[in-house]
């Protein structure tokens, strides 16, 4: 696949089965993250990842989306979770093999009733690596 220096998001599509709560999630990957080692070699980790990230919600009804940059870089393989009109969150310090937590966080927040991934049952890497969370934007609206 030919990327462009507009960085534009690249989608697997919607995978099919699953809640239909999953629709409402995102997780983006960042497909130009490299390894612990900075290797520059191709496939990068990211892109790994991201394809770890599609065969672990295989079936579920999760968009999986890589992006070429999320500026993470100093947190080595980076990876975000978003939900309309719910608190995103960005990950970093993630491995190739990440994808199964990608997605079990990306079941939390389409499950949870406050726009929050609890903090409880998120796995370890989910919560050892974030890096932030960030509010919807209707909650600060109201706070003008």
């Amino acid at each position: 696949m030919e990327r462009d220096s507009s960085f534009p998001a690249e989608t697997a599509g919607v995978l099919s089965g699953g809640d239909d709560a999953l629709a409402d999630v995102t997780v983006i990957v960042c497909a130009s993250c490299r390894d612990e080692t900075g290797s520059d070699g191709h496939p990068r980790a990211g892109e790994l990842l991201a394809e770890d990230t599609r065969r672990a919600a295989s079936g579920e009804n999760i968009r999986i989306r890589s992006v070429e940059c999320l500026g993470n870089c100093k947190r080595r393989l980076s990876a975000a979770i978003l939900r309309d009109g719910c608190w995103s969150y960005v990950f970093g310090d993630l491995t190739a093999t990440s994808g199964a937590d990608l997605v079990a966080g990306a079941k939390l927040s389409a499950t949870s009733t406050d726009g929050l991934i609890p903090w409880r049952g998120r796995p370890d890497c989910l919560k050892r690596g974030l890096v932030a969370r960030i509010p919807p934007l209707d909650l600060l609206k109201d706070q003008i």
